[in-house]
């Protein structure tokens, strides 16, 4: 695998040679590069970098041809290139310009005989977080490739990519704001390895261990509380069994609980993990079925957004739940019309196999207020295909009871470049469209409602543990955001490959709780 590492200021030892054993590329948003040219940065870098493999004069073509428009130019051959991305920038983005980063860099192949990919990063203290996670999701760590397959270049896995960071608003990083970088870089890739293991490779025990080892290598004591198989039945979660009850593999219920000394709040992270998702007896289409080995990226993005708080010393309680299953098909499978029990003691009248998502965080959102007695519950999941109708590819979709934690999710979405947009919380309109006649809800409206489907799966969640006749909420709620990252899962800039969404957004959105709470909320 590609090793990734991230310094500050600018090595000399990886710079352009003639050997090519070095690729380079300078990258930069065009207010950062313009402020790294009214400054020392700009001459250092490109002296200690280029040196005499670049024409002086080919190097003020490429500053100007770049210098009112965004865009990339090669320097030398393919082993140097200048890549400029926009600041024309609506309010809906974040202003790093993430997209614009993974772009650039996505498109970079590297050459035959390199060892180091050396890319430097112009970017200001309060972009470096969107614009480092915007290249980290550019090397992704899972292959099955044999080493029989051959081809030209160098294999990505051994490439070793440096990202030598020049803040250019005179700022500096602080030791534990680089770590922190680090570990998030290494944390949004982690993610990303789990969502692209396929279900073989990936069924609900093996994403048990993957997050067992996870969480153990943080250092630090955790509490973990796992319920797995006919154990769940027996203490209630009926949802999450009746989801993997078909599957040769048991559904699984963990917890795991960092609980440090003087914390005064809890918060909550509950994870959608279905390892796989056939629809059930609700059966997708050939079309439809293949990839569904994502339905656990947002599992997959809270357990490595839990890991990465807790090692930068997370100051509250923080809670990672984990709901795990696959939904198969056999003679055991949940079928539609049945009503199940969940762990909240409502009933469900299954009439859509296939959404079976908010069946699992049902059970999991009532254990975070019941048990944990969570202050601030934040569920993720790839939940419906009808989110990218709603807010698109480059937006997830969040649906929260409570409007300043809306203002501060949207917010971190812009701090992180994951970024994510509102839908409309109307318990009073909307949940009526799951209303059955024998049960006290169904699971799906089945196209049939008033109410955006997005929006109305999230209420099923969210009527666990809320009571969605008081749209005002009740005294001792707790706030909660439900965030459906369908489409953002896999990014369209990456090949379709995984993208690590949501694990930088949950830290940003913490981050105050942390030991570099400047970087991650100014």
């Amino acid at each position: 695998m590609a090793t990734f590492t991230l310094r500050q200021g600018i090595d000399i030892a990886k710079k352009l040679e003639p050997t090519g054993e070095n690729q380079l590329l300078l990258l930069g948003r065009q207010s950062a590069i313009k402020a790294a040219q009214n400054g020392t940065e700009w001459t250092k870098s490109v002296d200690a970098k280029l040196g005499t493999m670049v024409d002086e004069q080919i190097l003020k073509r490429a500053m100007e041809k770049v210098e009112k428009s965004a865009g990339s130019v090669p320097l030398y051959m393919d082993l140097a290139k200048l890549a400029v991305v926009s600041d024309e920038l609506s309010r809906y983005n974040s202003p790093a310009n993430g997209y614009g980063i993974t772009k650039e860099v996505a498109a970079i192949r590297v050459s035959k005989g390199v060892k180091c990919l050396n890319v430097v990063l112009f970017t200001d203290y309060d972009s470096v977080m969107a614009s480092t996670v915007a290249i980290a999701r550019c090397f992704p760590l899972f292959s099955a490739k044999s080493k029989k397959a051959g081809g030209n270049g160098t294999a990505p896995d051994e490439v070793q990519v440096q990202v030598d960071l020049v803040l250019t608003d005179g700022k500096t990083l602080s030791e534990s704001e680089l770590d922190f970088l680090n570990t998030l870089c290494d944390s949004v890739r982690f993610a990303a390895r789990l969502v692209e293991m396929p279900t073989n490779f990936l069924h609900t025990e093996a994403l048990l261990d993957e997050a067992l080892s996870r969480v153990d290598a943080i250092g630090v004591p955790v509490e973990k509380t796992i319920i797995k198989g006919k154990e769940l039945v027996e203490r209630g979660f009926g949802g999450i069994y009746s989801v993997g009850q078909a599957a040769a593999h048991p559904p699984i219920f963990a917890c795991f609980s960092h609980k440090p000394q003087g914390a005064s709040e809890t918060y909550a992270l509950v994870g959608k993990g279905i390892v796989y998702d056939t629809g059930g007896f609700s059966l997708k289409s050939r079309g439809n079925m293949a990839g569904m080995k994502v339905d656990m990226g947002g599992a997959a993005a809270l357990l490595a957004a839990f890991c990465t708080l807790v090692k930068a010393n997370f100051g509250q309680n923080l809670h990672c739940l984990l709901c795990l299953a696959e939904n198969s098909v056999s003679p055991e499978a949940t079928r539609p019309d049945d009503i199940i029990t969940m762990l909240s003691g409502k009933t469900v009248e299954v009439n859509n196999t296939d959404a079976e998502g908010r069946i699992v965080l049902g059970d999991g959102v009532f254990y975070a207020k019941e048990t944990l007695k969570a202050d601030t519950i934040i569920d993720m999941a790839t939940l419906t295909g009808a989110q990218q109708y709603a807010t698109g590819s480059h937006h997830a979709a969040i649906l929260t009871n409570n409007q300043q934690f809306e203002a501060e999710c949207v917010q971190a979405g812009r701090k992180s470049g994951d970024l994510v947009h509102p839908l409309p919380y109307m318990p009073e309109f909307h949940f009526a469209d799951l209303s059955s006649k024998v049960a006290d809800m169904k699971n799906a409206n089945l196209g049939g409602g008033v109410g955006p489907p997005s929006a109305v799966a999230g209420l099923f969640i969210g009527s666990h543990f809320l009571d969605m006749n008081k749209p005002m909420g009740s005294e001792g709620d707790p706030r909660w955001v439900h965030i459906d990252m369908a489409s953002n899962v896999n990014s369209k800039l990456l090949g379709e490959r995984a993208s690590g969404f949501g694990t930088a957004l949950v830290c940003a959105l913490l981050g105050q709780h942390t030991n570099v709470s400047e970087l991650l909320t100014k």
